[in-house]
């Protein structure tokens, strides 16, 4: 062999040995855990290229400077097939998992929960509140909410209380639907297949019905009970007299207690003062409240009042609820004497 050969295969070597340890070094890097020290929410915006992707995860910490990256997407352009979106970055994931994550386009899932009993106007509080939500509500009030959606029997008590999961930039009437959507899901069987006889004109009222439940008691073993409460009075023309629906009408004006004139004070949810259900529900009852509304027990009481252990004492004549009331209170006086 030549000398001028013998150079030429000396420098193919090293170059062989170099390649191979750049591509050692870029699978090393590949397999290497990101350098964060706590989950890391990252957007990744439209049109971001290579370039732009590697000085984003180098700013926010991500990753640290050096070629590897680079090499890494030209020597497996598959992971170079980034989708733009939101995603959630762990510190145990490696860089080819981060790679892999945000070629899969499976964008970070946020939750939000609206509870059973609470209003739209605490929805639309929530909402306002929660992180990368995008706002398309002018206004938030119920008004604003059935103008977008296109509510007929308006807004109140039409959301089903549950956990959402949301992607970034979803609207904040989209979850609203949703939630609409699933309501009308569980409602319209409820009300196609409701006990019959029950003193309802429409869905709507059966859900106010619930909402009250829902408001009055949180046991389940007690929601059909309090349910036959109201639909009796109902049926014999009695008022409701039910505190919450008070509250409602009230709005803001509630400051964390009912006086006698509160009560004494007519609104359209005042059923102190008005006959029959208020206009519409007053709270977004749980399924269970839903049940109970459309399937009530069948009883023959009329009043019920808290027993002071959690449940409510039910009677069926004025004189056995005014006993009731009596050893109510004298429990709370002892509580507050303790």
């Amino acid at each position: 062999m030549t000398k001028k050969r013998k150079v030429l295969w000396s420098a193919l070597v090293v170059l062989v040995i170099a390649t191979g340890g750049v591509y050692w070094k870029v699978k090393q890097f590949a397999a290497s855990r990101l350098t964060l020290s706590q989950e890391l929410i990252f957007t990744l915006p439209a049109g971001t290229g290579r370039v732009g992707l590697e000085d984003l995860l180098e700013q926010q910490k991500v990753i640290g400077s050096g070629p590897w990256f680079d090499l890494l997407l030209k020597i497996e352009p598959a992971l170079a097939k980034f989708k733009a979106g939101t995603y959630r970055f762990q510190p145990s994931m490696t860089v080819r998992e981060m790679l892999a994550l945000l070629v899969s386009g499976k964008e970070a899932q946020f939750p939000i929960r609206f509870v059973e009993g609470s209003r739209l106007s605490e929805w639309l509080q929530q909402l306002r509140a929660a992180p990368y939500i995008k706002h398309t509500l002018k206004q938030d009030d119920a008004g604003a909410v059935e103008k977008a959606l296109n509510l007929k029997n308006g807004a109140e008590g039409w959301f089903y209380p549950d956990t959402y999961s949301y992607t970034a930039n979803t609207s904040d009437v989209a979850i609203l639907k949703r939630a609409h959507e699933r309501m009308k899901q569980i409602v319209t069987p409820l009300w196609e297949q409701r006990k019959e006889g029950l003193p309802y004109a429409d869905p709507t009222a059966m859900i106010t019905m619930a909402s009250i439940v829902e408001k009055e008691t949180a046991l389940p073993a007690e929601r059909a009970r309090v349910a036959s409460v109201f639909i009796n009075r109902l049926r014999l023309g009695m008022r409701l007299q039910t505190d919450p629906t008070v509250i409602y009408g009230m709005g803001d004006k509630y400051k964390g207690m009912l006086t006698r004139s509160d009560l004494e004070t007519p609104s359209p949810y005042n059923t102190y003062t008005i006959s029959g259900l208020p206009p519409g529900p007053i709270a977004m009852p749980g399924k269970a409240s839903l049940e109970a509304a459309a399937h009530p027990d069948t009883t023959d009481y009329l009043y019920f009042v808290a027993d002071g252990k959690g449940g409510h004492t039910f009677t069926t004549n004025l004189a056995s609820h005014n006993r009731a009331v009596d050893i109510w209170r004298q429990i709370e006086k002892e509580k507050h004497e303790k």
